[in-house]
């Protein structure tokens, strides 16, 4: 008798290497979506940071030295809508004061994305 070999794969083979690499596509799938949220969160972050330290140099370069109290007021970048609040704070030392600038997302103002705080000193009067 004569043995006949063969030489291939044999369906299950094939089908069991199609769902190996399936599984490999979706991980990379979800991979290659988690970072372009992270994408977008860092742009975020980024562009309200630009936005608090906008309002903190233009405090230190008028020689400001803000009123004890909060507002708030737009600071838009780019296409992002956000709202700056501003709390000017008293400090043990009465020739400073305390800035801290927070940066929200106009579209979901509970969410704060960056705060920055900045001591500021009393003008010298000429």
């Amino acid at each position: 008798m004569h043995a006949r070999t063969t030489s291939g794969f044999t369906l299950l083979e094939v089908l069991v290497a199609l769902v190996i690499v399936g599984t490999a596509l979706g991980a990379g799938l979800r991979a290659v979506g988690s970072l372009t949220a992270n994408s977008d969160g860092l742009r975020a972050s980024m562009m309200a940071t630009w936005s608090a330290e906008n309002r903190l140099v233009q405090i230190r370069l008028g020689k400001e030295f803000p009123e004890v109290g909060k507002r708030n007021f737009p600071c838009a970048q780019g296409d992002l809508n956000l709202v700056c609040e501003e709390e000017v704070l008293t400090s043990p030392n009465p020739q400073l004061r305390r800035i801290e600038v927070s940066v929200f997302d106009a579209e979901r103002p509970e969410r704060r994305i960056v705060k920055l705080v900045q001591l500021v000193l009393r003008p010298a009067r000429t």
